[in-house]
């Protein structure tokens, strides 16, 4: 697979071989942007649920954006971890549980530049919405 047709990977077939690489496909996404795996359990259905996301690392915490190119309403994944915050993260082969919590005040300025140097286009979708777009650290457990 080409880094072009990398970029043509979306939901349930990004994660289908990102799984089966162990990342070497669909780990790095659009722009250059990397992507992770992230694993929820439904607020409602107690089922696991699993979404590519971009991240960017502060040291070596992964760090999360819910933006939903700036919809009015939070992702799905979002409202998900806001219940139960353990969740599983996957990147390239590595993969372990994090409990996610959102960053606040001076922590998620800073978080956000980070974010946006790998994807600029969450300064966009702040314009879009008039929600604060959260910013989600993922520790290591």
């Amino acid at each position: 697979m080409t880094s072009t047709e990398a970029e043509q990977l979306y939901g349930k077939e990004h994660v289908r071989r990102y799984r089966e690489t162990d990342g070497e496909v669909g780990h790095v996404w659009k722009e250059g942007s990397t992507i992770l795996l992230l694993t929820t359990t439904g607020r409602r259905t107690g089922r696991e649920t699993t979404t590519p996301l971009i991240y960017n690392l502060d040291g070596d915490t992964p760090v999360i954006v819910a933006s939903q190119g700036g919809a009015p309403d939070h992702p799905g994944w979002f409202e998900n971890l806001a219940k139960n915050p353990e969740v599983g993260v996957q990147i390239k082969a590595d993969r372990f549980r994090a409990r996610a919590r959102v960053a606040e005040g001076e922590e998620r300025e800073r978080l956000w530049e980070l974010m946006t140097q790998i994807w600029p286009h969450y300064d966009e979708y702040a314009t879009r919405t008039d929600r604060e777009i959260p910013v989600v650290v993922l520790e290591r457990m």
